[in-house]
């Protein structure tokens, strides 16, 4: 199969017009506007809608009206704009109406700058909403996976009746790669009963709520969300590793980040150190013990976690790894990336060499 070369944002939205996303709502905000441009040209021409709202506020609440009535549909935006989407979030998570949220993240707090960062971890896997919910979190290391990323979030979106976000950054949604549009796996999907499609007569009316007056029947639903997301945690995680077998340093790290992270671990084979990769791929739910497996190799001397942060998935490593493994940390905020000779730097000082 032929590869193509595809910019990110756009390879992100034929991603979804491919997997059958036919509804999109957005508002736009650099680095992902060219997610809604491109949509806006070629949704129409599938008979599909695009309509750019009069606020990321309206455009969630529009996806929730739309995935209420079962059909696919996405919104994309960048840090600032998720913080907008977060009450939305927490309602969709609420119904249980799947939607897929994509977030090419820039640098913060606040406007912050329009350069790539991943500062948004904590609030992507932990949620910038009320309430104990969840969402699946996907993040890509390259524009190939981002077109993957985004065809496999809408299944498991449909599977879990539950959004989906695709945390990416904004060099990944600016970048110029090879895109094969391959095959992904193929998953059983559940009819959608539920949704609000008009009854014709034929059945009793359903009805998307997140309301619940007294406790108790909020509590037994909190129950059975919890549940849900115990199961996404079961079969949902996923993880890389790459040359982590017999290393002395081993790299954690996700997304572009990572790529960095594997220049670093050239720098160090040539200077007769052996360093591995461990790359979360679903940052929600995060491959805690698999991170811990990884990291009690006796060859292990240290974990370096890299991040376009000052250390947000760093507390998540610490989990992992309940303190038996010394941990550091290189990140650069703002924008700024950190080089793979830095970051190889850092690993020769934590193994102190």
């Amino acid at each position: 199969m032929e590869k193509e070369l595809w910019k990110g944002n756009e390879a992100i939205a034929e991603a979804a017009i491919r997997a059958g996303c036919k509804y999109f709502f957005g508002y736009p905000i650099t680095p992902q506007t060219e997610v809604p441009e491109y949509l806006s040209l070629h949704l129409p021409e599938i008979g599909g809608c695009f309509l750019q709202a009069e606020s990321e506020v309206a455009a969630i609440n529009m996806v929730y009206g739309a995935g209420g009535c079962g059909v696919r549909v996405m919104t994309s935006s960048s840090s600032p704009g998720i913080s907008l989407k977060q009450e939305g979030i927490t309602y969709l998570c609420g119904s249980e109406v799947p939607c897929v949220i994509i977030n090419v993240m820039r640098g913060g707090p606040g406007l912050g700058t329009i350069q790539p960062a991943q500062g948004d971890y904590y609030q992507a896997t932990r949620g910038g909403g009320n309430g104990d919910y969840r969402t699946p979190v996907l993040a890509p290391a390259n524009v190939q996976e981002a077109a993957d990323f985004v065809r496999m979030a809408f299944d498991i979106a449909d599977i879990y009746r539950n959004p989906v976000m695709v945390l990416a950054d904004g060099m990944i949604g600016q970048m110029m790669e090879a895109v094969e549009w391959h095959d992904i796996e193929k998953r059983e999907l559940p009819a959608k009963p539920w949704a609000t499609t008009g009854t014709q007569g034929k059945r009793e009316h359903n009805v998307i709520n997140s309301l619940y007056i007294q406790p108790e029947p909020c509590a037994e639903h909190n129950e059975k969300l919890e549940k849900k997301y115990k199961l996404i945690e079961e079969k949902e995680t996923r993880y890389e590793e790459i040359d982590a077998e017999g290393c002395e340093v081993l790299f954690t790290a996700y997304g572009t980040t990572s790529r960095v992270c594997r220049a670093a671990m050239k720098l160090l084979a040539d200077e007769g150190i052996k360093a591995g990769l461990f790359r979360p791929i679903t940052v929600w739910p995060f491959p805690y013990a698999q991170l811990k497996k990884a990291a009690a190799q006796n060859s292990v001397k240290a974990v370096v976690v890299a991040e376009l942060s000052l250390g947000q998935m760093i507390d998540d490593v610490k989990i992992a790894l309940e303190g038996s493994k010394p941990i550091s940390f290189i990140g650069k905020a703002g924008g700024l990336v950190p080089t793979p000779r830095e970051v190889a730097d850092a690993a020769k000082k934590a193994i102190g060499r």
